[in-house]
C-alpha cells in the first residue's frame, strides 16, 4: 500500500466527522489506520484522531486480548488474511507484541488536526507491524517525522511535556467513559462502532449525513 508522504487534500471542516479511537500497539487498529484516510476521502467524511492508552482500560475490564492459545492463533491467520486484502505487507507476529507506542501517541495528540498526521500514523504503524521495529523512542519516530518534511526536535519536545502526558492519560479515561473497550473503535455521533471491519459500517453512517447536508431546499 502506497504510504506517500504527500497529504491529500481532505474534506471540509464542516464535513460530517468519524471519531477515531486507536491504537499504536493494536494489531487491528493498524488495519484500520493504513486505509482510513483514503475510505474517508471517498465518503466526504472527516476523521477526527483519538489515540488512548488500551492498556490500562483492558486491565480494568481483566481481559487480555490474546490470553486463550485458541484466540491467539486464529488472529495471527487472521491478520494473515487481511495484510492480503488490503494490500499490506505479508503479516508476520512481532516479536515484541503488543509493542509499547506512548511516545507516538502522545505526538498525534499533540497535532491531531495536522495535514501529516494519517502518514505518519501509517508509517508508524509500518515500523511496528512491517518492520518489526520499537516505536517508543525517538530515535526511531524522528526519521518519521524528518521523512515528512517536519522538525522533530519540538515536535517530541512538546510530546513529552507535562500537559501532553496528562492529556494523553485523560483521553485513556474519556474513552472509558464512553464505553470503549477495544481499538479501533469509531463513532458516528453518539454511535458507536467495535473493530477494523465495522470502519466501513461507520462510514455509511457518516455518509448520509453528509449526503442530507448537501442537498439544497430544491433538491
Amino acid at each position: 500500500m502506497d504510504t506517500s508522504t504527500v497529504a491529500v487534500a481532505g474534506p471540509r471542516s464542516e464535513a460530517p466527522a468519524i471519531e477515531f479511537w486507536f491504537e499504536f500497539g493494536s494489531n487491528y487498529s493498524y488495519l484500520s489506520v493504513m486505509r482510513i484516510e483514503a475510505e474517508a476521502l471517498k465518503h466526504g467524511v472527516r476523521i477526527v484522531w483519538k489515540p488512548f492508552l488500551l492498556g490500562p482500560i483492558l486491565q480494568s475490564l481483566g481481559a487480555h486480548p490474546f490470553s486463550q492459545n485458541e484466540k491467539g492463533t486464529y488472529v495471527q491467520k487472521d491478520m494473515a488474511r487481511l495484510c492480503r486484502k488490503y494490500g499490506l505487507a505479508p503479516w508476520v507476529k512481532p516479536s515484541v507484541f503488543p509493542r509499547l507506542g506512548v511516545l507516538p501517541l502522545r505526538i498525534v495528540l499533540s497535532a491531531a488536526e495536522e495535514p501529516w498526521i494519517p502518514a505518519f500514523c501509517r508509517k508508524v504503524m509500518e515500523l511496528n507491524f512491517a518492520k518489526d521495529q520499537d516505536i517508543n523512542q525517538a530515535a526511531g519516530i524522528a526519521p518519521i517525522l524528518i521523512e515528512l518534511g517536519l522538525a522533530p526536535d519540538a515536535i517530541l519536545e512538546q510530546a513529552q511535556s507535562e500537559s501532553i502526558k496528562a492529556g494523553l492519560r485523560q483521553q485513556t479515561e474519556t474513552a472509558r467513559a464512553r464505553g470503549i473497550f477495544g481499538a479501533p473503535t469509531f463513532f458516528v455521533g453518539d454511535e458507536m462502532f467495535w473493530g477494523n471491519d465495522r470502519l466501513d459500517d461507520a462510514l455509511l453512517v457518516a455518509a448520509p449525513v453528509r449526503n442530507s447536508n448537501d442537498r439544497s431546499p430544491h433538491g
